[in-house]
């Protein structure tokens, strides 16, 4: 969340960077302004009233001491009044403070000055790319029929038990599924990360806190009977574990991993391009999470790309990464990379994982600090890494890795995981 003081002292340069996301925030600025300053007089008026109502209540101790209780009556009926003011002021300045609350949170990220113009996918910015195209030939399928040959998920068994978007993993599917997982977690434990697992539902001040809150798209499973919401992504416990914390700086980075389930409504249009595994509401991800010194914050970001394009690398897919124009980019993030792998049966691209530095924007909300070595209080930066969706991932790992006689290599990576098996067949 951005501070009034902040938008206050670079207004100007609040308004051109949130332009770069296609949306005019010049009335909602000038409101929080306005707001603030209202709030502010509200505030000095408060403290007056209070103020003389004490000066008041002295004096009346002191009249009475003297005996003058006529003149101390006199005084008690203006404190009285004052006490009735001091309500109503109360109320006004909590109104206001709710008012700029709400305001505040309506107001997305400013992006980074990397951050390229845009209004679409198609104005992101490629900075990366790795790999050969994969030469498949005639004989290539797109991941559901493969999905169907070797028997790994059955999508009308979850639909019949849940709903479309719940898929049931079976047999080597699941076996797949969880070798990925385990796989990402020891890449992750060996990078440093400290791994948890967390709750799957969170509170409305969790949600707030990372930025999923309020809910700008609808997308949030909300288990309405307790008021509690399905995560959509392990970010947001992880991140929550450190609210209203207060760090020391020499505990920073903090570095945490998870594995969760994950839930999103993906609400929206359905089609051939989203057939299979391509869009899900229930999905498996490793995130990886940092809190870091405000120095050290776009060194670890590279850090974390690096750490997704060894992980990639490993599985041998192609993929690159894009720098996503402000137009595409989520509401709490300053930079946003998207790692891209191309689905070889498909032929398209397809995000796998999103890197994302949120300067301060969830750390304030959060009230997440650190205190310095000099005494001073000061706002932690938080990432972000989803590393990696390992829904999406199957995609291009068996379509890119598909063989001519109806099987699929597993990488080598993945095959103590899968206890030694290199091959996945079809079944019968």
């Amino acid at each position: 969340m951005l501070t009034v003081p902040f938008i206050r002292e670079n207004k100007e340069l609040v308004l051109a960077g949130l332009a770069k996301r296609n949306k005019d925030f010049s009335a909602t600025i000038e409101d929080i302004l306005t707001t603030d300053s209202a709030r502010k007089s509200t505030q000095a008026e408060l403290d007056a009233s209070l103020a003389e109502a004490n000066r008041l209540a002295r004096e009346i101790g002191d009249l009475m001491k003297q005996g003058k209780k006529e003149e101390a009556e006199q005084r008690k009926a203006a404190t009285s009044s004052l006490k009735e003011k001091s309500r109503e002021l109360e109320a006004d300045l909590a109104a206001h403070e709710e008012k700029l609350r709400q305001l505040l949170y309506v107001v997305p990220n400013v992006p980074h000055v990397s951050v390229p113009e845009g209004k679409t996918p198609d104005d992101n910015m490629e900075v990366f790319i790795w790999g050969d195209m994969p030469a498949l030939g005639d004989f290539k399928k797109p991941h559901w029929d493969l999905i169907q040959d070797f028997d790994l998920i059955d999508f009308e068994l979850g639909t019949k038990i849940t709903g479309a978007g719940f898929p049931v993993y079976k047999g080597k599917g699941a076996r797949l599924q969880r070798a990925m997982i385990n796989y990402f977690l020891d890449k992750a434990q060996q990078a440093g990360y400290k791994e948890f697992m967390p709750p799957l539902m969170v509170n409305e001040a969790s949600g707030i806190g990372t930025g999923q809150l309020p809910d700008k798209e609808g997308q949030m499973y909300h288990v309405t009977a307790d008021d509690l919401y399905l995560i959509p992504t392990a970010e947001v416990p992880l991140t929550n574990l450190y609210r209203d914390v207060l760090l020391k700086e020499d505990e920073l980075p903090v570095k945490m991993t998870g594995y969760t389930q994950c839930f999103r409504r993906e609400a929206g249009s359905w089609g051939a391009h989203v057939r299979g595994l391509n869009r899900l509401h229930q999905f498996d991800k490793v995130e990886i999470v940092q809190l870091v010194h405000p120095s050290k914050s776009y060194d670890v970001l590279e850090d974390m790309v690096n750490h997704v394009k060894d992980l990639l690398k490993d599985l041998g897919l192609h993929f690159r990464i894009i720098r996503l124009s402000g137009g595409d980019m989520g509401f709490p993030s300053a930079l946003t990379y998207d790692v891209e792998v191309y689905r070889g049966a498909q032929e398209r691209w397809l995000e796998v994982s999103s890197v994302s530095n949120f300067e301060t924007y969830q750390a304030t909300r959060l009230k997440l600090r650190y205190k310095t070595r000099a005494g001073e209080t000061k706002v932690c930066w938080t990432l972000n890494n989803t590393a990696i969706a390992s829904p999406r991932i199957l995609i291009p790992l068996l379509e890119n890795h598909q063989l001519q006689y109806g099987r699929v290599k597993i990488p080598e990576c993945l095959v103590p995981y899968m206890w030694g098996q290199r091959f996945i067949g079809p079944v019968g």
